[in-house]
């Protein structure tokens, strides 16, 4: 039994973090939890001091996607609660585990119009699967240790707020280690994957779809793609898992994929997604039979209509179908077609990531970040025209990691995910890739990659637009209003913050240029001049 121990509200905090393994706490700090800064200061956690409070969301975020751990911040309360959301939708929407923590008014203030107060537990409602204001010192254990036990089962936000005057208050219970949870291994009947099996063998014209939830199993997905004669298409979150040299490879769907991916996708008969949820209207069939495999049963069917859900880990479900698909004989036919889509799309990417010029093609500069980046770099790709250009052109490698805002799709998120990737893996080559007004929207947080001297690399895609926005509005017949940017000197302002700067106006600079920025030990902004081009997949519509 835990012997009695006599300690803050706030050190008690700390301590039970650390007990988690929680490594950084990211934030701006606010005056109503000082005391727990005193803590923090006397643990073995860092505090990453930020400019906003959204960027500190962010990188709770992208830590969590990058280890699969919680991610932390924290924030005072009112206006600085406020700016966590941004980041923390992001986490909600993604289902990654990250703790919010956020300082509150004096218990005599709770309630009152004292300035900065609101109902924390009410604002965050729609974003946390858990919230709850510490009321008592004696129920700090208990409030911290069932806030990062559900973030880490359910893959949610979660949320505790602390009035300023109960951090220096004494509690008596002792800090709670992690239980060693020890999970059986799923058992899946035999008869329910006979029944997928059963499915699958109806198929003339299959496809599998992959997502970032199977790319601990790339080599199951190339089996059963083989055994079964299917094309193959990958979510963004999939790029660079399988080598582009196999044959069944057309890319992705959706405004970023290939149009030779979707046409496949349309006239396929079944279709197996792999730890993959995005299924773009428009893109997809509507008739076609769904076979899903998730490790959550909540992902199976909620967005799509689903024949047959398979529960579990992909690494699991897909060795067992190949094995059963193994000697079934495949439509050479379909075949034949998904090889001349392959090359149709091979051909189309090829002429496009080799245009010459000033300013950059969008697609020269993915191409040439592909031929730069280190084979285990982590790629950080904001919102914007360039991501669907980077799902469109980039080819990885398996040992690459690209983090990306997924459902939730802000703008901002590249910078503070790559300043996390870089504190959490600082051996590796970290990258974000950034469209001009992705920068505006985190561009103070420049100053704090110099702060932490972190080496990372910022790509700049400058073409003076939300271009994406300009895409929809040209395109849907509309005025333009808005789209067009007044930037800063990006060169200028990296600069002043204390980055190297770069600027290159000539994709013949541009490889050279990269190499530069990535040979450089601290961290660096390469502005890139890019041509504003109508994407070629746009639609006024899509979402």
């Amino acid at each position: 039994m835990p012997t009695m121990q006599i300690m803050t509200v706030a050190d008690t905090f700390v301590k039970q973090l650390e007990a988690w393994g929680v490594e950084r706490i990211y934030g701006v700090m606010g005056d109503t939890f000082l005391d727990f800064l005193d803590a923090v200061e006397r643990s073995s956690i860092q505090f990453v001091a930020v400019k906003h409070e959204g960027t500190a969301a962010f990188m709770a975020s992208a830590e969590a996607k990058l280890t699969g751990k919680l991610g932390v911040c924290i924030a005072t309360s009112g206006p600085g609660m406020a700016n966590l959301l941004n980041g923390l939708g992001d986490a909600y929407q993604d289902k990654v585990p990250v703790l919010a923590i956020t300082g509150q008014v004096p218990t005599k203030k709770i309630g009152t119009d004292t300035k900065q107060y609101l109902d924390q537990q009410v604002f965050i409602e729609p974003l946390a699967a858990y919230s709850a204001l510490l009321s008592a010192p004696d129920a700090t254990v208990e409030l911290v240790t069932k806030a990062m036990h559900t973030a880490m089962e359910w893959g949610a936000v979660t949320h505790l707020s602390v009035p300023k005057d109960l951090w220096s208050q004494q509690q008596t219970n002792a800090v709670r280690k992690p239980p060693q949870l020890v999970k059986g291994v799923v058992q899946f009947n035999p008869q329910d994957v006979e029944q997928a099996v059963a499915i699958m063998k109806t198929a003339q014209q299959p496809v599998v779809v992959a997502g970032i939830g199977a790319r601990e199993a790339a080599g199951d997905v190339v089996r059963l793609c083989a055994a079964w004669g299917a094309g193959l298409i990958l979510s963004l979150g999939a790029k660079g898992m399988i080598e582009e040299s196999f044959p069944q490879l057309l890319g992705g769907i959706g405004k970023g994929g290939s149009p030779q991916a979707s046409q496949l996708l349309k006239k396929a008969d079944v279709v197996l997604l792999a730890g993959d949820t995005w299924w773009p209207e428009g893109y997809v069939p509507e008739t076609a039979r769904l076979i899903q495999i998730d490790y959550a049963a909540a992902n199976i069917g909620t967005r799509f209509s689903v024949e047959l859900g398979l529960v579990g880990a992909t690494g699991q479900v897909l060795p067992e179908l190949a094995k059963r698909m193994a000697g079934h004989e495949q439509n050479e036919q379909w075949l034949t077609y998904v090889g001349q889509q392959r090359s149709k799309w091979y051909a189309q990417v090829e002429k496009e990531a080799t245009t010459e010029g000033t300013p950059v093609h969008p697609a020269r500069l993915v191409r040439a970040l592909q031929n730069t980046v280190a084979n285990d770099a982590v790629l950080c790709v904001d919102t914007g025209d360039h991501t669907v250009w980077f799902s469109r052109i980039f080819a990885g490698s398996g040992e690459q990691k690209t983090l990306f805002s997924g459902t939730w799709r802000s703008m901002g998120f590249g910078l503070p995910a790559a300043m996390a990737a870089q504190l959490i893996q600082p051996e590796r080559q970290v990258v974000a890739l950034v469209g001009d007004g992705c920068l505006g929207m985190t561009l103070a947080d420049l100053s704090t990659a110099a702060r932490y001297n972190l080496p990372l690399t910022v790509v700049v895609v400058n073409n003076g637009n939300l271009q994406m926005e300009t895409d929809r509005q040209k395109v849907g017949q509309h005025t333009t209003l808005g789209s067009d940017l007044t930037n800063p000197d990006f060169v200028k302002v990296a600069e002043a913050c204390g980055l190297a700067g770069f600027r290159v106006t000539d994709s013949a600079e541009l490889d050279q240029t990269l190499e530069q920025a990535f040979a450089l030990p601290g961290p660096v902004l390469v502005d890139v001049s890019t041509l504003p081009l109508t994407f070629p997949n746009t639609s006024p519509q899509e979402g």
